[in-house]
């Protein structure tokens, strides 16, 4: 299993209601469908904020890349984004690996 955390900032003149009422009704739910192996969205009250993180589980890099082709090519996710991303300053993403002895229990892998 692979984890893929990725980490915006928005913008500060963007309010992270407005941003998280477009990803929970247009976003999150085509996601889900295509990506699977949803861990959890956060945002940040101490450190850098106006930050969002999530976490997304699967198999392998493989499986990773068909999923987010998958999506990219989905209109509702085109439309979503279309919306969002103007209210992103940054984006990054990492790939975590984890450890034998810290495993994630019943996480719903994509592809299963």
């Amino acid at each position: 299993m692979i984890v893929e955390e990725r980490m915006y900032v928005l913008h500060t003149e963007v309010n992270i209601a407005d941003y998280m009422a477009i990803y929970t009704s247009e976003g999150l739910p085509v996601q889900r469908e295509i990506l699977g192996g949803f861990l959890g969205y956060f945002t940040t009250e101490i450190g850098t904020q106006n930050q969002l993180i999530h976490f997304w589980a699967y198999a392998d890099l493989e499986e990773r890349r068909k999923r987010r082709e998958k999506l990219a090519a989905q209109p509702a996710w085109q439309g979503c984004l279309l919306k969002i991303r103007p209210m992103i300053r940054t984006m990054e993403n990492r790939i975590l690996l984890p450890t034998a002895f810290s495993p994630w229990p019943g996480v719903p892998l994509s592809g299963q």
